[in-house]
């Protein structure tokens, strides 16, 4: 038992600098979901999809390269760190058009404002 300690110690002092030095190239991403009001949108479904940058290997898991989440009562939701690079992020919620946008994120930490528009009225070609 005390051998089974004294290694687990001995990987923990040795993972300690690796993982510091990785904190530079994560990123914390917060998503506000607002209507043309300014109110929130709570329940919207908030997809982010991690498409480049640099990616951090973890020890035997594969990446994650997407995270799906809905935002709370005050419209907003924050994703875990995640590397700094281009994600895309969609939002969807009812009685709204959806919301899509590409951004290149390099900050440590980024918010991102949504205001989703009312639905459309239907066109037709046809009379």
């Amino acid at each position: 038992m005390g051998r089974l300690v004294a290694i687990l110690v001995a990987a923990s002092v040795f993972a300690l600098p690796a993982l510091a030095g990785d904190e530079d190239e994560l990123t914390r991403i917060r998503v506000e979901v607002k209507n043309l009001k300014g109110k929130p949108v709570e329940r919207a479904s908030v997809i982010v999809k991690f498409v480049q940058g640099r990616s951090i290997k973890k020890f035997g898991k594969l990446d994650k390269k997407s995270w799906e989440l809905k935002t709370n009562q005050e419209g907003w939701v924050t994703l875990p760190p995640l590397p700094k690079g281009t994600v895309v992020v969609q939002v969807i919620a009812k009685n709204f058009q959806t919301y899509g946008e590409t951004f290149d994120i390099q900050e440590n930490e980024k918010t991102i404002e949504v205001q989703l528009k009312p639905p459309q009225a239907q066109y037709s070609a046809h009379q």
